[in-house]
């Protein structure tokens, strides 16, 4: 197997021709990505129409905006992960040794999961965002290398916001209309390709 470089930390957007309907227009942060190991993120487009209150209510005074549980892919439903943002905290702002807050383990740059079991007082506070999903999206060894070869995503940088927008729907159309050259006009394409 050729080892590839970590995609941990970067976007996977969805490409129009992609036709499993779990990942349409999605965009996906990679929490983790390895050659040997496969690759684990969460869908940042998905908020279900129940909020955190209904199953974690000591976190719904916490999580960022709209307050709604995520549906962060279609593996392990029925488990939680908290996505947080600690800013400095990886994210090259801080020289010397960082100390991370507690009830937070960082996986890339300045992006970690939060212990859902701490009290979300001493965790929070810390937090330049934070949202709570249902399940994760999951790839086997190779498996997203040879979907991103085939055309069905996109690989981009993401920007520190892009997994607390206020706007999560339109997050696939903004991602991609930041985006250089032709990537850019992939952002007006549309919703029902038949309509073109």
């Amino acid at each position: 197997m050729i080892d590839v470089p970590s995609m941990a930390g970067r976007l996977l957007v969805s490409s129009p021709a992609l036709g499993d309907d779990s990942f349409r227009r999605a965009v996906v942060l990679l929490l983790d990505h390895t050659s040997a190991s496969g690759a684990m993120g969460l869908v940042l487009t998905r908020p279900s129409a129940v909020d955190v209150d209904a199953v974690l209510p000591v976190w719904q005074p916490f999580v960022t905006a709209p307050g709604r549980l995520f549906q962060g892919g279609p593996v392990g439903l029925d488990g939680a992960l908290g996505l947080v943002r600690v800013p400095g905290v990886g994210d090259g702002s801080v020289s010397g040794r960082e100390a991370e807050p507690l009830g937070f383990q960082r996986l890339v740059g300045s992006f970690g999961v939060v212990d859902l079991d701490a009290p979300p007082e001493i965790v929070a506070p810390g937090a330049a965002g934070l949202r709570i999903f249902a399940g994760h999206a999951g790839w086997s060894a190779g498996q997203v290398e040879g979907e991103i070869a085939a055309g069905a995503w996109y690989v981009v940088d993401a920007e520190p916001g892009d997994p607390f927008t206020d706007d999560p729907e339109g997050l696939w159309s903004a991602v991609l209309a930041r985006q250089p050259g032709d990537l850019a006009f992939v952002a007006t394409f549309p919703e029902d390709p038949s309509m073109n």
